[in-house]
């Protein structure tokens, strides 16, 4: 079965998960061909990005029929504008295509919500539940009974203990430790290499071993 597949974004996350889609046809899991990119930077319309073209803005997605879409948007400096820039696209959540890294670790138990990805060596244990258009980068852990809400990016080798709740559009910086039964709220942002051992209110930046609060994101 061939799938087409639009991605939003052209940068380093839209990269790699073209690689992904590369590597799952590789190994003939299932057969994805790439339309190309959508991007709102209206400069690169009609170029080429690794022999594929950006299309065109995000709005361009509900003309596009008959496809799957995948979202690579998103960063520390804009990810709890995520939701905002998938709703641009008009397109039903259906529409999204959950990505897997054929080299990653997904218990049965646990479940994908639409439109996510997970990149390389990444572990997720039993009976975690993973929201939608959730971006989880190479060789994080997450632990069983974990819940990871909607637009949420967590950073690489990132490791989270059992039971935590992580809110919506939330991002945890690589190589971050969330300690195990706590709950990180919405929009948080989760510095590079911190330490979190207590629960963390929502909006918050946490930076630091043990984290500290910095400063409230928006």
């Amino acid at each position: 079965m061939v799938r087409n597949i639009v991605i939003l974004g052209t940068g380093g996350n839209s990269i790699d998960i073209l690689d992904t889609l590369l590597e799952i046809n590789r190994q003939k899991r299932i057969q994805y061909h790439c339309l190309g990119f959508l991007d709102d930077a209206v400069e690169r319309h009609g170029q080429e990005l690794l022999g594929h073209t950006i299309l065109g803005p995000l709005a361009h997605a509900r003309e596009l029929k008959d496809c799957f879409f995948v979202n690579g948007i998103g960063n520390e400096k804009n990810f709890w504008l995520k939701e905002e820039i998938i709703a641009r696209t008009g397109v039903a959540p259906e529409r999204f295509a959950t990505i897997l890294h054929p080299s990653a670790s997904v218990s049965r138990s646990s479940s994908l919500g639409f439109g996510t990805v997970v990149f390389q060596n990444v572990s997720i244990t039993s009976r975690v539940a993973v929201g939608d258009h959730v971006i989880i980068l190479p060789n994080a852990v997450i632990s069983h009974d974990d819940r990871i809400g909607d637009f949420t990016c967590i950073a690489g080798g990132t490791c989270i203990s059992g039971g935590v709740s992580i809110g919506r559009s939330c991002y945890l910086g690589s190589h971050c430790a969330i300690k195990d039964g706590l709950s990180i709220g919405d929009r948080c942002l989760i510095g590079m290499g911190s330490v979190v051992l207590q629960s963390v209110e929502a909006n918050q930046v946490m930076v630091g071993n043990p984290a500290r609060r910095l400063r409230n994101t928006c």
